[in-house]
């Protein structure tokens, strides 16, 4: 549905619906509370050494300069990633991106016909590639540093080794409240404070069936819905103490501190929402790595990119890998999620293990009959999570489950919804819903009978550890003895997908379902 002319468009600061405007000066999508990623500074190790936190792009410079002659790095970030790449590279051309004719280009682009694909600019990537080039310099970018990824940049960052880096107001906030590094974020620089931009995007997007129009009645209830949900309740309801900033005129989300020394560029609405496609990603970390590794200088960056943005075939989406026989819910019935089961009984088969357990929402749609490509296998499984291989006990596995099923008694609680309720796949197990949300593990069974405490079991742990751990969302840690028995199976860079990618190598299918959670009625 087109939302241009509606009430809930009028809320927005023009200039963030414009990224999503089409030619024909439709509206579809509408972005809700800005993420922002730009450069953390540790204002610590500023204050310890008497460094002058930077307000341009010049003393940014400056203050990489002064911390490298005193031995701690400057900055750095986490190279590797796509979306490192596509960040920085237009982080540090907000200015050329926004102008008039950067802005008319992102509207051709946004709004191409995919059968006849929106090349680059003359004019304004030509400056991108440049300033490009220009910032890998003066950051101090050393061959090799394109492998960079999240740990060995956080960890020396932790421990004062490192001044500056790429990274979230998020982390900076995490940061700062659960290491004790006074974290902030600084803008991307431009040549004075009032060129001076923070890059951001939405936590999400909302879109409306265009079927809506057909009843009058519903399309004003949706509108009342809309309105809701982008109020300023509504969007401090869907930041859940996040840093994140609005787009919207007349919301005012309280900023983090760590956002203060950014005030500026929230005053002046210097928001940058971020250019993000399928293949501006793959391509930005494609090209940006070549220049990384001296093939390219900014020209020949240029050209690049654009020859593969005119010509992008996304290999993930052609290949069919194999065709899906059965179709399998991923909502939650009588016995948890279909979708989820087949799932994790296809990681336990392939991987031959006694039992798995899956956690944290490990599926993420619905599985379809038909044909599968890697990008459609990517849909089915969430993206951030973990595989790890153990042997452990019964009476340890009862252990792990208690982590994932009971309430603490501090009243911490693993389960949010019911959906986040552990997948297991080899054995079943019973819990009673004490209260609304509120879980008890009951029996434990293997093939109908009851699990051994005694007996050894090979057991595959999928999840995600960050959600269940995080003192700001469930605050249950796993017991650090079961989670020190455990051994990573993803090591390098092999991930999720090529664990999923290679067990259907095996299995030719995901397989069928089975009913692994009984939840009885209490008393």
């Amino acid at each position: 549905m087109d939302l241009s002319q509606t009430e809930v468009a009028g809320t927005f600061y023009s200039s963030y619906l414009e990224v999503n405007r089409e030619s024909s000066g439709a509206i579809r999508w509408l972005p809700m509370c800005a993420e922002v990623d730009s450069i953390v500074a540790n204002k610590d190790l500023f204050d310890q050494y008497n460094i002058p936190l930077p307000t341009n792009y010049a003393e940014f410079l400056a203050a990489i300069e002064a911390f490298e002659a005193l031995g701690i790095q400057g900055f750095q970030t986490d190279w590797q990633y796509d979306y490192t790449c596509l960040e920085t590279m237009q982080g540090c051309a907000i200015p050329e991106l926004m102008s008039l004719e950067g802005t008319q280009w992102r509207i051709a682009y946004e709004s191409g016909d995919p059968d006849t694909p929106v090349g680059l600019d003359d004019q304004v990537w030509p400056k991108v590639f440049e300033q490009y080039e220009q910032f890998l310099k003066d950051v101090h970018f050393q061959p090799g540093d394109e492998e960079l990824d999240f740990s060995p940049v956080t960890v020396p960052y932790r421990e004062g080794k490192t001044a500056m880096v790429r990274d979230t107001a998020t982390f900076a906030q995490s940061i700062t409240a659960e290491d004790g590094v006074t974290s902030v974020i600084l803008p991307y620089f431009g040549e004075t404070a009032q060129d001076n931009w923070l890059l951001t995007y939405p936590m999400c997007q909302v879109a409306v069936s265009r079927s809506v129009e057909e009843d009058e009645a519903k399309k004003n209830a949706v509108m009342e819905v809309l309105m809701a949900i982008f109020s300023e309740e509504g969007q401090k309801a869907v930041a859940a103490g996040a840093p994140v900033l609005s787009y919207n005129k007349e919301v005012s989300i309280s900023p983090s501190p760590v956002l203060q020394y950014a005030q500026d560029c929230i005053d002046s609405n210097h928001l940058y929402m971020r250019l993000a496609s399928t293949e501006i990603f793959a391509i930005s970390q494609d090209v940006a790595h070549k220049m990384m590794r001296g093939d390219y200088d900014a020209q020949g960056a240029y050209e690049d990119f654009n020859a593969q943005l005119t010509n992008y075939v996304n290999p993930e989406a052609e290949e069919v890998l194999f065709t899906q026989k059965n179709a399998y819910s991923n909502e939650f019935g009588v016995h948890g999620s279909a979708a989820a089961s087949s799932l994790m009984n296809t990681l336990r088969v392939a991987n031959d293990d006694q039992i798995a357990i899956g956690y944290a929402s490990v599926v993420s749609s619905p599985i379809f009959a038909g044909d599968y490509t890697m990008q459609q296998i990517k849909w089915v499984m969430t993206s951030k999570n973990d595989a790890y291989r153990a042997e452990y006990t019964g009476a340890e596995i009862r252990r792990i489950m208690d982590w994932l099923v009971n309430g603490k008694e501090d009243g911490s609680n693993p389960i949010r919804h019911r959906n986040q309720m552990p997948v297991t796949s080899g054995m079943e197990y019973t819990v009673t819903e004490t209260e609304r949300g509120v879980f008890t593990l009951g029996d434990l069974t293997v093939n109908g009978q009851p699990l051994e405490d005694d007996a050894v079991y090979t057991v595959l742990l999928v999840g995600a550890d960050t959600y269940l751990e995080h003192p700001s969302f469930c605050n249950c840690p796993m017991p650090e003895d079961l989670k020190a028995k455990r051994e990573a199976q993803y090591v390098g860079n092999y991930t999720n997908y090529d664990c999923i990618k290679d067990a259907l190598a095996i299995t030719k299918q995901l397989l069928p379902p089975t009913e692994y959670v009984t939840i009885l009625p209490d008393g």
